[in-house]
């Protein structure tokens, strides 16, 4: 193909781009999130897949005295009973089996890896899953565990100040995180705004996030969104803190990561190369206190400041 240009004839761009490499990019996938949920856990290894989480019966049947001084008081005389039957949180499977064609692996694979390609986005895809499961598994999830007395509805519907004040006294010991999806964090910055109290921002993992009272809002859109309500969950994490914990199982045939594993499972008649991944995770709230939620947590109002009456 030959192109013209004032009367001389020279080679053109189509003929020339046969003999020019392009610079090729990875596969990209629209659903990687930065997961920032797990990043923030503390993960605790588990030990034959089981988590038994005891607590203490009756705590305020504990029995001690402040004596006066100069003063002989009998002391109290007490124990601290346990639960007879403490939950047990077993680990979850998230799992698939890739199948590769060893025709392609072995043809197709530069400058990219197919295989490692492959791999890398099945990967990524069960750590999305595992995600949702964190947030909404009708056993394990942190939607499933709150119980009915950490759990409060705004005052006007839109998420305000003074709703997210009402849920830092229901997780008030040492709260590490509100957890919401990316349209309430938009909400509440529209109600703080109209307050004239515009959130301040934190910087953690090399990005930006609003905070209220010190605490960051984290997006998730694994948070479910329905009829243009949402929620905001605040959690306290970490074992010591008697807060929100993630299970993994350690030391897995094949482990790339805590929790993950890739085993390659042979290659059929069909010359199809096949891998078993698998991700065990679940998640346990230590005490009750550990997590809330702000409920039916409308994510679609805005305001028109040029009236006295902003909503729209």
């Amino acid at each position: 193909m030959t192109a013209t240009v004032g009367g001389t004839h020279a080679l053109g761009d189509n003929a020339a781009r046969q003999l020019a490499n392009a610079t090729k990019t990875v596969p990209q996938l629209d659903t990687i999130s930065p997961r920032w949920l797990t990043h923030l856990l503390q993960w605790v290894p588990v030990e034959a897949g089981i988590y038994r989480l005891n607590k203490v019966k009756n705590p305020e049947a504990i029995k001690v005295t402040c004596t006066a001084k100069e003063e002989e008081n009998q002391l109290p005389r007490t124990f601290v009973d346990y639960e007879d039957q403490p939950r047990e949180y077993f680990l979850n499977a998230v799992s698939t089996v890739l199948d590769v064609h060893t025709r392609i692996s072995d043809l197709y694979s530069s400058p990219h890896d197919q295989i490692k390609e492959q791999l890398r986005l099945t990967i990524e895809t069960i750590k999305e899953n595992q995600e949702s499961e964190l947030i909404n598994n009708p056993d394990y999830g942190l939607l499933a565990q709150v119980s009915e007395e950490q759990r409060i509805f705004p005052l006007t519907g839109a998420p305000t100040p003074d709703d997210l004040d009402e849920l830092l006294t229901k997780v008030w010991k040492e709260p590490a995180f509100f957890l919401t999806h990316p349209l309430a964090i938009a909400a509440f910055g529209r109600e703080a705004t109209r307050r004239g109290t515009p959130p301040p921002t934190v910087s953690l993992f090399g990005s930006q996030f609003i905070t209220w009272r010190g605490i960051p809002l984290i997006p998730s859109n694994k948070v479910p969104v329905a009829d243009g309500k949402s929620k905001i969950l605040l959690l306290r994490v970490g074992d010591k803190r008697q807060g929100v914990v993630g299970l993994f199982q350690p030391g897995l045939p094949g482990e790339q990561s805590p929790g993950l594993s890739v085993r390659f499972m042979g290659i059929n008649n069909h010359a199809i190369a096949s891998y078993l991944i698998s991700l065990y995770c679940s998640l346990a709230v230590l005490t009750t206190d550990a997590l809330a939620v702000l409920d039916d947590v409308e994510v679609g109002k805005y305001h028109d400041y040029s009236v006295l009456d902003t909503y729209k």
